[in-house]
């Protein structure tokens, strides 16, 4: 069974499409002529020009020439080792979606798979191992970020005057979806051959892990390999012939070149298997793989910022607060904010020019900030919450000072505490650019044995039982994966739909016994932590139906349970030890 190719599949192809085809590729041979008559900038230069390409793995005018002549596929990769991206993320993203609107076809990868082994780049320790459970909370989370982020740029790309064309590509897929059915022999009797071990020793991350009291690992010390895979498939299926990275991921694309140029004229299907004598040099050439990095996101003083480094701004609402993330550009240095304006914004450099002149007649008004602010806003969480989020920094702004809007209590800026309430007729249409918190905390005995319809209601999915009911029956819920959590997650995520079967039933849903994941519509998501009654209780939650249950089962606050024996004495903490547990 081949697993390393395109699945062939008959389909009854139209006169229409063959049309949009043709025109396609002839609009883009006249694009490709004004640019090499120097009529019309080139992609890569004005990549160049915002500041996003650092070093080009290879040449980079046959990089050019490729992005030039070809409507090539490119694609960046995100591990779910967390559970959001954080701003470093943003940067390669940003190249994905100029690309999109420049009419490239751009795929953003979630290494679902990969993230079970982790990137050892610039790590000096093994990552800990993750639940499964966690993992694919990881994994939910992080899709659920790209997904809407994609459609926040097709908004922002329309207000540019980006109008979507036919030949328009992008996707949003996941490795799982071929490196779980990819049998080691598979890997190295096509990758691993074509890998030399002297170039893998070689490299920086290997001999300082090499010469740590840790040392390597062989599943991380084959990490390359497995991405180097990834780019594979997604050539021979995709045709994506350009991956980016961030800065530390040169090593990364040169080994994924070497393997893919390796594989093709070694594969042991004919299909696969490339002449290049019998090829015209143009073909030859258009079969490339190339790739670039993108600059290491750092201030004008040489400061970085990362998870890593521990001051990470994360993209989720719920972890970075989109107040707080305003905030975090509305205080970027006049010296950095020119050069974030062109990486973090549709904007033309010519209105940025402007726009900078406008903001030096009074720095203080931090003009160039609060756009910056705004247009991440915008590509992050949506148009309505950027817009928002800048009144509610407006508003704290003095006109009569010249310091920056004071934080309000962290109290006021942490989500609604009606977080587990039910959501009533009278709340906001959830959409693309208003989703609710995916977040949601419920105790065991609102979810086990529980049929889902009730599950929907604790969850303040609908707003009553028989609701809940309707809903399923209408096919309107859906139970993330399969049951046990064996499914797989692509652009459309696994998703099945919920039916109104005993409430035993429901366990099968649940992934390692204390996650759940529900949807009803397109975009209200809920990701459920399962906890105890007791701990629930302790921790002051609340939820539809909880006060009810409550009371039946007479649950009672842990701390209320662990109180010394009638006539002992309780056992004190020592200040020493007291001070080492704090």
């Amino acid at each position: 069974m081949r697993l390393s190719g395109p699945v062939t599949q008959k389909r009854n192809i139209t006169q229409s499409y063959l049309q949009k085809t043709l025109e396609a590729k002839l609009e883009w041979a006249r694009q490709s002529t004004e640019i090499k008559a120097g009529r019309k900038e080139s992609m890569l230069s004005m990549l160049e020009k915002r500041g996003y390409v650092n070093q080009v793995v290879g040449s980079r005018d046959d990089l050019e020439r490729l992005m030039t002549e070809k409507r090539v596929g490119i694609y960046c990769g995100v591990d779910p080792t967390a559970s959001s991206m954080h701003v470093g993320h943003l940067l390669p993203l940003m190249v994905l979606y100029w690309s999109y609107i420049k009419g490239f076809h751009a795929c953003s990868l979630l290494g679902g798979a990969t993230a079970q082994i982790g990137d050892p780049i610039g790590r000096t320790t093994t990552r800990d191992i993750q639940h499964s459970s966690v993992r694919k909370v990881n994994m939910m989370k992080i899709h659920l970020q790209l997904k809407g982020m994609w459609q926040h740029i097709e908004d922002r790309a329309r207000e540019y005057g980006y109008q979507w064309e036919w030949a328009w590509r992008r996707e949003l897929t996941n490795n799982n979806a071929w490196l779980h059915k990819l049998p080691a022999l598979e890997l190295l009797k096509l990758a691993g051959r074509g890998t030399r071990l002297g170039t893998m020793l070689g490299r920086d991350t290997v001999k300082n892990r090499m010469t740590s009291k840790e040392g390597m690992s062989f599943a991380e010390f084959t990490y390359p390999l497995l991405q180097a895979w990834d780019w594979w498939h997604m050539y021979s299926t995709k045709d994506i012939q350009v991956q980016v990275g961030g800065s530390d991921q040169f090593g990364n694309i040169l080994t994924g070149i070497d393997t893919i140029n390796w594989i093709r004229h070694n594969h042991y299907d004919p299909v696969f298997l490339q002449d290049e004598k019998t090829m015209k040099e143009k073909e030859v050439f258009l079969k490339k793989p190339m790739g670039f990095t993108v600059p290491l996101l750092t201030t004008s003083s040489g400061e970085k910022f990362g998870k890593s480094a521990g001051n990470a701004i994360w993209l989720d609402g719920e972890m970075t607060s989109p107040f707080d993330l305003y905030q975090f550009f509305l205080r970027m240095a006049d010296a950095d904010v020119h050069r974030y304006l062109k990486l973090f914004t549709f904007e033309p450099l010519n209105e940025l020019d402007k726009l900078m002149e406008e903001h030096n007649k009074d720095a203080s008004k931090r003009v160039a900030q609060h756009k910056l602010a705004k247009e991440v806003l915008r590509i992050v969480h949506g148009q309505k919450i950027a817009e928002d989020t800048e009144q509610e920094h407006r508003s704290l702004f003095k006109k009569s000072s010249t310091s920056l809007p004071q934080m309000p209590a962290k109290a006021n800026r942490e989500r609604p505490p009606d977080v587990n309430r039910v959501l009533n007729e009278t709340a906001p249409i959830v959409n693309a650019d208003s989703p609710p918190f995916h977040s949601l905390t419920l105790p065991k005995s609102l979810v086990y044995n529980q049929p889902i319809s009730r599950v929907l209601y604790h969850a303040g999915m609908v707003a009553s039982r028989s609701e809940g009911h309707r809903m399923i029956v209408n096919k309107g819920a859906y139970l993330g994966a399969r049951p046990g959590g064996t499914g797989t997650m692509s652009d459309q995520v696994d998703w099945t739909p919920a039916t109104n079967f005993e409430g035993k039933e429901t366990e099968n849903y649940i992934i390692g016994g204390d996650t759940l994941f529900m949807r009803v519509g397109k975009w209200k998501v809920k990701i459920i932590k399962i906890i105890c009654d007791e701990e629930f209780e302790e921790q002051g939650l609340m939820a539809p139906g909880w006060e009810e249950m409550r009371e039946r089962k007479e649950v009672k606050p842990l701390t209320d349970q662990k109180g010394p024996t009638p006539g002992e004495e309780p056992v004190r903490a020592e200040p020493a030890l007291l001070g080492q547990l704090l």
